[in-house]
């Protein structure tokens, strides 16, 4: 409903202007329509989005769920049902166990991240950290799947400590390492550099696998999206982890992209902003010098 209350009823007379004001009233009709319309859209969109999402979580999810609970609950079963197991029979139960408890937690934790990502909730706790720890820590917790490659890490001995969350920083480095002992054949190297350039520290995740295909290379980092390649293994995960890489990188203000490396393989690449200054450590003083009141640079 348009109201109108002019100060001057005589100028609305005639029918020239009272055709121009109705041709106003419509036009602004025809505006707050076309805002409606869009505002309905947009929230169609969005519903069909979480849909599509919701089922593509459930039918990508399903599958990787299923198959480590099944694997744990068989070898547990079998524990508990054998009485004159031997030992490296048992010990291969067991370890299988640990395998797939450990594979479970891993695609949890992405689960939950990425459910933080799409709600907005992720927040970034950045703290000045060697490097150096975030990638052992990575590499620790994925020993066994690397056991069947050589990892060659080359950071520098002075590199400089990174303004970074911790822990989001080493879920990104153990999916991308992950990925590389996925797909790349067991023997063959995983190279994992890192140096500064402009302001930037730049970390790169390199192996020797069959490499990505190029319509791969604008997609591998969208949600549930699985690079097709023949020689791909069959268990190739929930499609979460390249996504939960780019979310956190970028959440980090760097960026995260990926190539094909010479020679073969595949190649992933992050930076980070270097932005601040690191903390200052005072130095300690020596014992005797304390005592004698002396101080010391």
């Amino acid at each position: 409903m348009l109201a109108i209350r002019p100060s001057q009823a005589e100028r609305l007379a005639t029918p020239e202007q009272r055709q121009l004001l109705e041709t106003f009233a419509s036009q602004i009709a025809l505006a707050l329509e076309r805002d409606r319309l869009a505002e309905e859209a947009q929230r169609i969109l969005a519903q069909a989005q979480a849909e599509k999402l919701r089922s593509a979580l459930l039918s990508s999810v399903s599958h990787d769920l299923r198959t480590p609970l099944a694997a744990i609950a068989g070898a547990s079963s079998s524990l508990l049902a054998s009485t004159g197991m031997d030992d490296p029979t048992r010990q291969e139960l067991l370890q299988m166990v640990y395998e797939e408890a450990e594979r479970l937690s891993r695609l949890v934790e992405n689960l939950l991240t990425m459910t933080r990502v799409e709600s907005g909730h992720m927040t970034v706790q950045k703290q000045w950290q060697p490097l150096e720890e975030v990638v052992g820590t990575a590499l620790q917790r994925l020993s066994h799947q690397l056991s069947a490659h050589p990892v060659n890490i080359n950071i520098a001995s002075d590199f400089p400590f990174v303004p970074v969350d911790g822990v989001l920083l080493e879920q990104v480095l153990m999916n991308l390492l992950d990925n590389a002992a996925k797909y790349a054949p067991a023997g063959t190297p995983i190279d994992l550099h890192a140096w500064i350039d402009e302001g930037e520290a730049l970390v790169q995740v390199a192996d020797r696998g069959p490499g990505l295909a190029a319509e791969d290379l604008g997609r591998v980092f969208e949600k549930f999206y699985r690079g097709v390649h023949a020689t791909a293994p069959v268990s190739r995960g929930a499609g979460l982890g390249l996504a939960i890489c780019s979310a956190i990188i970028q959440a980090h203000g760097g960026r995260i992209w990926a190539e094909n490396r010479p020679g073969g393989g595949a190649c992933f690449w992050f930076s980070l902003p270097l932005e601040g200054s690191p903390p200052t450590v005072a130095a300690e003083v020596p014992e005797a010098l304390a005592e004698e009141g002396t101080t010391a640079s």
